[in-house]
């Protein structure tokens, strides 16, 4: 095929792709729009200035004209098709508006406060979940590897059979409340200063250390199943056989044949397994009362914060999407054997 033509079907690929993404952007985020207004039937405003008036912070009497006031203020008094367009004109400039329970918090504002804890626990459970039950699975299938590697399959499927706010629950109860060897809860002792020191970066390592556990026993378990079983059939390829022939040491068959081809399908995986990464995670924070982007969620929906809600969402859908994307670009430059163009022939 000439290579002007080829040019064309890769681009051509891309902007479908990319068409893809923002399809898929424009239906989750309309679906995250209309399911907590026509889901709930609460008020999160009306609500708020409730426990304000509770509290003795608010006059009764003037609760109503004020729920109107704020209605009027965020756009909540006209009619929903006109809320829809006018989310999705915010949404095209990403501007996320204000918090309806936390007002005048600004939505980017909260989520940019939670958002490192979420990478950072998230960058760190996925690659030692992923680098650890990579490694594991291929090892417990590769025929040399000691017997006590080889018999790990149960007990690799048992962790990946295990929800990860379930291993939460677990590691909380035993490693926190039983040892007392980690903090229940929080990203940070109280009192503790957040401020760039040696004491409060140990400090923050020290309380992530129970919900990335929790994270990675699971990933780990799942990575070391999928892994194993692409090491089974690798193992069975002409091409390890012609290595073993040749009188290759066994570790460089299996470094350089088996796992380097074992480890392509891994990769997709990777991508299309985020949203559950992310979903799993979410959990795990509520659980650990963690202040990353799962927190900022839950406390959304108990108190039917529309703005937050759709704002966390849409940013938790961006990410996906992109990630997603990206890996579905970079498959052929780890496997050659894939292009994104067909042949004719």
């Amino acid at each position: 095929m000439p290579v002007n033509e080829r040019l064309v079907m890769r681009w051509n690929y891309i902007i479908r792709r990319v068409a893809l993404f923002l399809v898929v952007v424009w239906a989750a985020a309309s679906v995250n729009f209309f399911v907590p207004r026509l889901g709930t039937g609460r008020d999160p405003i009306r609500e708020k200035l409730g426990q304000l008036a509770a509290s003795g912070g608010l006059r009764q009497d003037g609760i109503e004209a004020m729920v109107k006031a704020y209605q009027a203020k965020f756009g909540l008094d006209k009619p929903l098709y006109e809320q829809y367009l006018n989310f999705l004109g915010d949404t095209l400039t990403l501007d996320l508006g204000y918090s309806l329970a936390n007002y005048p918090a600004r939505v980017s504002d909260l989520i940019g406060n939670a958002m490192p804890w979420t990478i950072g626990l998230m960058f760190i459970s996925v690659l030692m979940g992923f680098v650890f039950g990579t490694l594991l699975g291929a090892l417990s299938a590769w025929p040399g590897s000691p017997r006590w590697l080889r018999n790990m399959a149960v007990p690799l499927m048992t962790m990946s059979a295990i929800p990860p706010y379930l291993l939460g629950l677990i590691v909380l109860y035993i490693l926190g409340l039983k040892l007392k060897l980690f903090p229940l809860s929080g990203g940070y002792s109280p009192g503790m200063l957040a401020i760039a020191s040696f004491e409060y970066y140990v400090d923050v390592v020290h309380h992530s250390i129970l919900p990335a556990l929790a994270i990675v026993l699971q990933a780990v378990g799942f990575w070391a199943l999928g892994m194993r079983g692409m090491m089974v059939s690798t193992s069975g390829e002409d091409y390890i056989s012609l290595a073993e022939a040749n009188g290759l040491r066994n570790r460089t068959i299996f470094l350089r044949f088996g796992l380097r081809n074992a480890m392509l399908p891994q990769f997709t995986a990777l991508g299309l397994s985020l949203a559950n990464v992310v979903a799993g995670q979410v959990i795990v924070e509520v659980i650990f009362a963690y202040p990353g982007i799962g927190t900022v969620l839950f406390q959304a929906i108990q108190a039917s914060d529309y703005t937050v809600i759709n704002g966390v969402v849409l940013i938790l859908i961006l990410a996906i999407g992109f990630v997603t994307m990206m890996m579905d670009f970079l498959y052929p430059l780890l496997d050659p054997r894939i292009s994104h163009h067909r042949s004719d022939g």
